[in-house]
């Protein structure tokens, strides 16, 4: 072969030798990595399990990737040999030699029969072309076996890595979902009979459904990383998982508050009857209170007072029911419920007084404005003047004369409220009254 061969200048024995050295190296580590991959846990798992849609596809084809990586490997190893061979058939290798070693090192000498490749099940672009067989340099070879091995490398640590971490904690989301199943039964909180069991039905369901597609499928629960080339770059999709996760601890949640409401309900109960007792009975006194304020406060608007809370009290009932029959999923939503309720009801009874006794504190608070400026012109000596006098009497019988014409009588106190503060040489003004005068507060 001629020094200008498509393999390039002949090698001289150095080269032969630092050649041979970096192959043997490179075929050290090529056949460490593929006993490493032959050993790989992922790959005896996927060997032995019974796959299905994405993962059986990619195992399929990974499977022939590795039959045909230990052919390239064989013939690699095959090539090496013969190499090493004819370099030792010499101390000083002949021209000869040399030049069939370039040709070997170099050239596309390495050859791989087609039956390796028909091997592969027709699942590589090897055996695509239907070639009988296929030719190398070492150099490309080497190349093809990285390809091969980092496909065939990514494709069973991401099924072990997803085997890894999803069905052991699918497990014990599942044993968790147990010991609350369980707990929820305990309390009543069963399927058709309450939302929460309802969920947790559901959520049985799914993990079981979640545990047979991850062991059959796992590559359909993995996601690359973008932009990774590294085999294996990428991490389980935990998604389903995560969102059961999330129902199961409303779930749990849910039967928390169940389990809160059997260990207080009869001293919520209680507390309920006493509410509706108070509201009960602030609504009798405002019945009480309109009927007097009818007979005592002449041309006044008194609104009427509603019955008591019967529906309140109904619910109430049901709820004692409920706690007598351990009924607490049913007891929780009422409780809640009837504790907002009474609250307002409560409120409202106590606005409804309020309201109808209006007339008789505007009454009192006349009253003790004319009391008190009684008692200011008596400090000052003048109580005894007949003006004074007569208004004071005139709104005293107004004030306590049944029924009492409030505007009359207010118009009264202002009157003699205007000649006092007037008998002391002072003229205030009431704000938005027709009459001048001045509030309690003047000094009483």
């Amino acid at each position: 072969m001629a020094d200008t061969d498509p393999t390039g200048p002949v090698m001289d024995r150095d080269e032969v030798d630092r050649a041979l050295a970096r192959l043997g190296a490179e075929h050290e580590a090529i056949e460490t990595s593929l006993l490493a991959l032959q050993d790989h846990a992922g790959r005896r798992l996927l060997e032995g399990a019974r796959l299905t849609g994405l993962t059986e596809q990619r195992w399929s084809a990974t499977e022939a990737s590795i039959t045909l990586l230990w052919a390239y490997f064989d013939a690699y190893t095959d090539a090496i040999r013969t190499a090493r061979e004819i370099r030792a058939r010499r101390r000083w290798s002949s021209r000869e030699d040399l030049v069939e070693l370039t040709e070997l090192l170099r050239g596309e000498a390495v050859t791989v029969p087609g039956s390796a490749t028909a091997a592969a099940h027709a699942q590589t672009p090897d055996a695509a072309s239907g070639r009988l067989s296929e030719r190398y340099s070492l150099a490309a070879l080497v190349d093809r076996m990285n390809e091969l091995y980092a496909a065939s490398l990514d494709m069973v640590v991401a099924a072990d890595a997803v085997w890894s971490a999803l069905p052991a904690r699918i497990d014990l989301l599942a044993a968790e979902l147990q010991r609350t199943s369980r707990l929820a039964h305990s309390v009543g909180v069963r399927p058709g009979e309450h939302p929460a069991g309802d969920d947790l039905e559901r959520i049985t369901r799914t993990l079981t459904r979640l545990r047979e597609q991850v062991v059959s499928d796992p590559l359909a629960f993995w996601k690359p990383a973008e932009g990774s080339s590294a085999p294996g770059g990428g991490r389980p999709d935990t998604t389903v998982y995560d969102r059961e996760a999330r129902a199961l601890e409303d779930v749990r949640r849910e039967i928390d508050a169940v389990l809160t409401v059997r260990q207080d309900a009869e001293k919520r109960i209680v507390r309920l009857r006493d509410l509706l007792s108070r509201a009960d009975r602030t609504l009798a006194e405002a019945r009480t209170a309109r009927g007097e304020v009818l007979a005592k406060i002449a041309a006044t608007e008194v609104p009427v007072v509603s019955g008591p809370p019967t529906a309140l009290q109904e619910q109430l009932s049901t709820a004692a029911e409920y706690r007598r029959h351990a009924q607490w999923h049913r007891l929780s939503p009422l409780l809640e419920s009837l504790e907002q309720k009474a609250e307002d009801e409560l409120l409202r009874a106590r606005e409804s007084l309020t309201a109808v006794t209006a007339p008789l504190a505007v009454r009192a608070e006349l009253r003790g404005r004319l009391d008190a400026y009684k008692a200011k012109a008596a400090r000052h000596g003048c109580a005894e003047d007949p003006e004074l006098v007569e208004r004071y009497e005139k709104a005293r019988r107004m004030l306590w004369s049944a029924p009492c014409d409030l505007r009359a009588a207010e118009q009264a106190v202002l009157r003699y409220q205007w000649s006092v503060m007037e008998s002391l040489g002072v003229s205030p003004r009431v704000p938005g009254q027709g009459l001048p005068g001045e509030g309690t507060g003047q000094g009483a």
